[in-house]
């Protein structure tokens, strides 16, 4: 059964786990690149192997979807699935900004219903339950906040360097942050107008933050405004534009004017 006791059970293995990612970082790490400029390090295989063994152990008969596992899709066929990454950021991580994320989300029949993300570096823990709530180190959160005279935007770091939120400066306050999993996070406590990303993203990116922002209250979809649907063959999806209860419709009509 989906409920409190087994999000607080996931929040607790993805609480170790990222123990252990800063463990590693204390005590130094190796980092491989897949392909030409994409890393992955052996904290993120530590963290990968950890949660995998636990969480397919807290609800036998669930399939796993994660950014350093190789894909079986046998997920395809069964109703619930784990869709992890185990350090979103990892750029980041390896520069030591602290700006990373482990993320954990399930999803039932498509719906992301449950999400965990944890930024290690800043001893912060984001809990959502979809129809239930969403938390902050155990204290309730609300993707809400007062508006501004501008929106306040988190855009990925690298984006912004290849000049992709410039159109959006004179509009928004854009601030740069790095894992997109945190992002989502933040909007979800209220600490940010909105995010967003026009590019594709994979499921793993995205799907505890998706879980989040909808537990907390607001308002994420793809780019086009089509609500998310995981656990496909392909995991891309359409970018994804999620923001607070009063700000959504206020940027999507800035996106569509762009």
């Amino acid at each position: 059964m989906i409920d409190t006791s087994l999000l607080q059970a996931v929040a607790q293995f993805v609480e170790d786990a990222g123990n252990i990612v800063e463990d590693i970082a204390k005590k130094g790490f190796d980092t491989q690149f897949k392909g030409v400029s994409d890393p992955v390090t052996t904290a993120d295989l530590a963290c990968d192997t950890f949660l995998r063994e636990r969480l397919l152990a807290l609800l036998p008969g669930s399939g796993w979807l994660s950014e350093e596992t190789r894909d079986d899709l046998s997920r395809l066929d069964v109703e619930y699935v784990w869709i992890v990454d185990p350090i979103d950021g990892t750029r980041e991580f390896v520069e030591g900004v602290p700006q990373y994320a482990v993320s954990v989300a399930l999803s039932k029949r498509g719906e992301a219903v449950l999400g965990v993300i944890c930024n290690p570096a800043r001893r912060e823990l984001f809990t959502g339950l979809v129809g239930s709530g969403a938390w902050l180190n155990g204290n309730p959160i609300r993707a809400s906040r007062a508006r501004g005279e501008q929106l306040t935007v988190l855009g990925s770091r690298s984006e912004i360097k290849r000049g992709e939120f410039a159109r959006f400066e004179q509009t928004m306050r854009v601030e740069a942050v790095g894992s997109i999993a945190y992002k989502l996070a933040l909007v979800g406590a209220g600490q940010a107008d909105a995010t967003f990303s026009l590019g594709p993203k994979n499921e793993w990116d995205i799907a505890a933050g998706v879980a989040i922002v909808k537990a907390a209250g607001g308002h994420v979809t793809d780019k086009a405004a089509k609500p998310f649907v995981f656990n496909q063959q392909n995991t891309l999806v359409n970018g994804i534009v999620a923001a607070t209860a009063e700000a959504y419709t206020d940027l999507r009509a800035q996106l569509h004017a762009e």
